[in-house]
């Protein structure tokens, strides 16, 4: 029987995407494997959203061409969608395939395995192909072996989502994706061009799916989109996130559910409310920031400014008063000057975080952001993240310290070491449990002082 590895980088929506590929290989008749060295097909889903996670991405292939030469790499994912020419000039890439083709994967593996060619036509060398919108041009497939197939995001009509099927024995928290897209245009990102505009899932289709990891065993799921706050706008009748919430705890035995990352301008006082107002919602908020200077907002194409996003978070601390709050921040923004970069650390200091993300700024081709003047200094950017990791470590550090005394209930993971277990509290706190235990079971637990100082936050992964 055929293998086939897969390895993901990015977001939870592509942690959903390779759940979804996953599945449909598995359906398709190859074996999964866990080591790239040892599988005949290597899928790895890409991220785009900085140039070092680009980079991230050709590190993978090249190091597993050598590891194991006769492997076919599949590239998909954010990258391939955006420059799949690009990847396919790349020594041991056999088929570089965006999100607008995504679900042709596993028929495409399967005929390889079988020999035959009943589905995609593919161009000759000469020929030409379509590509992303990103890229008003066409190109040729006659600069590489790999095969390239990419076409219109924007043509994109429905959300692709993780079927049940895919939990396994010792995955716990899986991520359900019912959002993907963006119609908004920021700047300094890319993933709009290359995940197309937003689309949601029918609220049915989310309990329906809901339903159906319960019943695979899931005690939490975490709901995520690219725009997760715009959930349900291009519905009829239209619906919003706090409507597709309702319905989710009203209709399905879930016992937690969790919000992956939600727009401040999204953040409504109906969602914060009903956050307090269940057991069964974790109480964690991820809001991005970005900036916390006005002039650079606005530069950005945000659509809020600093006083709002205060307010909102203010809000969450005054009705969930033991919220993890987190939020992204990107440092060394064209015309970022060093009065709008202490507005951001004053900011951050006066507000209630939890843990920050930190990206340094990386000019996304196709963006306004790409274009702009006064190009900020690498050093003085990695002078500003350092600042901001340190600050996000006196907050994390000071939340642990605040738990202190509190008996939390944790869902432990697969992950610990020869005599404790990983776990993760509702408030989004990583903690050792003593003793080997299985994954996906609930426990109580009364956080000491040492043990808070133990604890993990499991927010503070920083980002370049």
């Amino acid at each position: 029987m055929a293998t086939f590895s897969i390895e993901n980088f990015g977001c939870r929506a592509t942690e959903a995407d390779a759940a979804a590929l996953r599945h449909g290989l598995l359906t398709s008749g190859l074996m999964l494997v866990h080591d790239h060295r040892s599988a005949d097909f290597v899928v790895l889903n890409t991220c785009t959203v900085t140039a070092a996670a680009d980079s991230q991405t050709r590190d993978a292939v090249r190091k597993i061409h050598h590891a194991n030469p006769a492997a076919r790499i599949i590239v998909t994912g954010c990258y391939a969608q955006r420059a799949p020419e690009e990847i396919a000039a790349l020594d041991g890439v056999s088929w570089v395939i965006g999100n607008s083709h995504q679900t042709e994967i596993p028929k495409i593996a399967g005929e390889l395995v079988t020999g035959s060619s009943a589905g995609i036509a593919f161009a000759a060398e000469k020929d030409f192909v379509p590509v992303s919108l990103l890229d008003a041009g066409q190109m040729s497939l006659a600069r590489g072996p790999a095969k390239i197939l990419t076409g219109d995001i924007f043509a994109q009509a429905s959300v692709q989502i993780a079927p049940a099927a895919v939990v396994e024995g010792d995955r716990t928290r899986p991520v359900l994706k019912i959002q993907d897209g963006c119609n908004n245009r920021c700047a300094y990102c890319v993933i709009p061009f290359v995940r197309g505009r937003s689309r949601s899932l029918p609220p049915d289709v989310v309990v329906a799916e809901v339903q159906k990891l319960v019943g695979a065993g899931s005690r939490e799921i975490v709901l995520s989109g690219i725009n997760l706050g715009a959930y349900g706008r291009d519905l009829s009748p239209r619906a919003g996130l706090s409507d597709v919430v309702h319905r989710i705890l009203q209709e399905t035995p879930l016992e937690q559910l969790r919000l992956s990352s939600i727009e401040p301008q999204d953040l409504t006082e109906e969602l914060i409310s009903l956050v307090a107002s269940s057991a069964r919602l974790a109480p964690h908020f991820h809001v991005p920031l970005q900036s916390g200077s006005d002039r650079i907002l606005r530069a950005m194409h945000r659509w809020y400014r600093a006083d709002h996003y205060a307010e909102r978070v203010k809000r969450i601390r005054q009705i969930v008063p033991g919220a993890a709050i987190g939020a992204d921040v990107i440092v060394g923004f064209p015309g970022e000057t060093q009065d709008d970069f202490q507005q951001t650390v004053e900011l951050i200091e006066r507000l209630p975080f939890t843990y920050l993300h930190v990206f340094s700024f990386s000019a996304r081709p196709g963006t306004a952001g790409a274009n702009l003047a006064a190009p900020v200094p690498g050093t003085i950017i990695r002078d500003r993240a350092r600042t901001l990791r340190a600050l996000s470590q006196r907050k994390s550090s000071g939340f642990r310290a605040s738990q202190a005394g509190r008996t939390l209930r944790a869902l432990t993971l697969a992950g610990g070491g020869d005599t404790w277990t990983t776990a993760m509290t509702a408030n989004y706190l990583k903690i050792r449990i003593p003793g080997r235990l299985p994954a996906n079971q609930w426990h109580e637990i009364c956080l000491s002082s040492d043990e808070s100082s133990m604890a993990e936050f499991a927010g503070a992964n920083f980002q370049e």
